[in-house]
């Protein structure tokens, strides 16, 4: 028969011993870490898990999942083993709180970075509108679509429910920001149609002071002031009404910025034509079209021949003969006028960005 009486020294291990066993054989758990539990209970706003520390977690039912969650059922079940977050220290009771949430949030956020990597276009609906734009979900982030970037004649307040396709602006962790873009998506699908030298017709949608937006299908290119005419033109306004149809000639296709540049200019078969006489303009555009095209590829053909001509050995100078006639490149840079000089009035495609709602809605 046990003695029951046996003493802490017979036996030669005291409550002390055991609790500083305990903190011997326990795992080290800070805020940050994704650790393996077990879900071993769970309760009507949350459930208990089992991480191999000494108090079971917590995990509540907010912190379950990326999405809405009404129920802790929807997301875990008894007995279940997988990754969680910690997202708290241990409380007065020695309790740490979990979060599936934020390792959703981590890898769609790795997600969301591939796809922009892969200038991938991404379809999402449309499940509210504010002043600045239209918000969606991208991978369970909310994603902003700026207002200069919807391209659709609907009202913003009518695109909710609307499916749309999207490629991304801004991908920002750090500042919680994703921002996607309609019309660049729309853009590139236009362009993949779309060919330097070709002529379409279009409708005037905007003046501004530095030229006339022209829808061409969908989407919208710039007819820069300077491509209107030969001859000077003070005001885009002084040549066309908003709603006015218009031949144009595409010069220019941007796909990384989502730009389509637009020329009439190109088209006039006197210089001033499209001022003087706007029909014989449009009459002889496939005419001129044809000519400007040819002219291109004799420059394409041109170059290409350049950079392939062989120049003899024995021509060529040494190194150091070549060094002592060439100014430094600041002297150069000064005389050389900025390539973009014809876009500083063009307004920043996300000039309402101090509006743009956070990815992730805490």
């Amino acid at each position: 028969m046990v003695n029951q009486n046996l003493t802490a020294t017979e036996i030669g291990f005291t409550h002390e011993d055991f609790a500083a066993l305990l903190d011997k054989y326990d795992y080290h758990f800070s805020p940050g870490d994704v650790v393996p539990g077990t879900v071993f209970s769970i309760e009507p706003r949350g459930a208990l898990i089992d991480i191999g520390a000494k108090t079971a977690a917590y995990i509540p039912i907010q912190e379950m999942s990326i999405n809405r969650v009404d129920s802790p059922e929807e997301v875990l079940q008894s007995n279940e083993t997988r990754e969680f977050f910690i997202l708290t220290d241990e409380n007065e009771d020695g309790q740490l709180t979990l979060s599936i949430r934020r390792i959703e949030y981590m890898r769609a956020w790795e997600r969301v970075r591939q796809l922009q990597a892969e200038d991938a276009t991404v379809r999402s609906g449309v499940f509210a509108t504010n002043r600045g734009g239209a918000l969606v979900r991208i991978e369970g982030l909310r994603g902003f679509i700026p207002g200069s970037h919807i391209s659709t004649r609907k009202p913003k307040e009518e695109l909710v429910g609307e499916d749309l396709p999207l490629k991304f602006l801004e991908v920002d962790e750090e500042r919680n920001r994703l921002v996607l873009s309609h019309r660049r998506a729309l853009v590139e699908r236009k362009m993949n149609r779309l060919e330097v030298g070709e002529v379409v017709i279009g409708t005037v949608r905007g003046i501004k002071p530095y030229g006339a937006f022209i829808d061409i299908g969908g989407v919208s290119g710039l007819l820069h002031i300077s491509e209107i005419s030969h001859e000077h033109i003070d005001t885009p306004h002084s040549v066309f009404n908003v709603n006015d149809e218009v031949k144009v000639m595409i010069i220019d296709l941007d796909a990384e910025r989502g730009r389509i540049s637009l020329s009439t200019k190109q088209l006039e078969p006197e210089p001033g034509d499209m001022i003087k006489n706007r029909d014989l303009v449009y009459d002889k555009a496939e005419e001129m079209a044809a000519k400007y095209r040819e002219q291109l590829l004799a420059k394409q053909q041109g170059a290409t021949a350049a950079s392939t001509e062989v120049v003899a050995e024995e021509d060529i100078p040494p190194a150091t003969e070549l060094d002592e006639d060439i100014p430094p490149a600041a002297e150069l840079d000064e005389d050389i006028p900025p390539a973009t000089e014809t876009e500083e009035d063009i307004p920043a495609a996300t000039e309402t960005e101090e509006g743009i709602p956070a990815a992730i809605e805490e």
